[in-house]
């Protein structure tokens, strides 16, 4: 099948779990304090077509919660020549932290941004890949295999990486879809214990 891709955008993967579905997993916590630094990974925004049709995804389909959307506008610019003001469409979903992995649904709404002139491939340098944990990824993918616009790169298999000590595997249950703006998610069931948590 062809496989289709995201927008050029910095390339992040991280570890989000999903909201409210399962108990949070063992490990899944801030790390020690004398091992904290002064930077958190806060969020990634996505620019969206439409914050309504990447929210079917997002909330509806893999649960997260919105805890902001608002309009958002901004006056003319001083090198605008057409002197308009901007407005765009601002959502934020959380899993189960409310400050860090957090995903922003960015929609412009005036002006509008023309769409995408290419046709989504896999997943290159300068895309982004979002990895998503569902503690219930079967009954998940079904939810998200109905959404409009999203089409199924990879049906949920078992799979395994290597251990951070090369001893050993992690367990995960894979599966991969494009979102309705063709961002590329991976949508994972782990089942070892997550890189980094293995001593906590």
């Amino acid at each position: 099948m062809s496989s289709p891709a995201p927008h050029r955008v910095a390339t992040i993967a991280w570890l989000l779990v999903a909201t409210g579905l399962a108990p949070v997993p063992a490990g899944a916590a801030p790390v020690p304090a004398h091992e904290r630094g002064p930077v958190d990974v806060r969020r990634t925004t996505l620019v969206v077509r439409s914050v309504d049709r990447a929210l079917a995804f997002y909330r509806d389909a893999l649960g997260l919660k919105v805890v902001y959307d608002q309009e958002i506008v901004r006056p003319p610019r001083p090198d605008d020549a057409a002197q308009s003001e901007r407005r765009m469409r601002l959502a934020l979903l959380r899993a189960n932290d409310d400050f860090v992995g957090v995903i922003g649904l960015l929609e412009y709404t005036a002006p509008r941004l023309p769409e995408p002139a290419l046709e989504p491939q896999r997943p290159g340098i300068g895309d982004v890949i979002l990895v998503i944990n569902a503690a219930d990824l079967d009954q998940r993918f079904e939810k998200v295999r109905a959404t409009p616009g999203v089409r199924v790169a990879t049906e949920p298999y078992l799979t395994s990486y290597p251990a951070p000590d090369g001893k050993g595997t992690i367990p995960v249950r894979f599966s991969a879809v494009w979102d309705p703006d063709g961002y590329f998610v991976e949508l994972n069931q782990l089942l070892g214990s997550a890189a980094g948590t293995e001593s906590r």
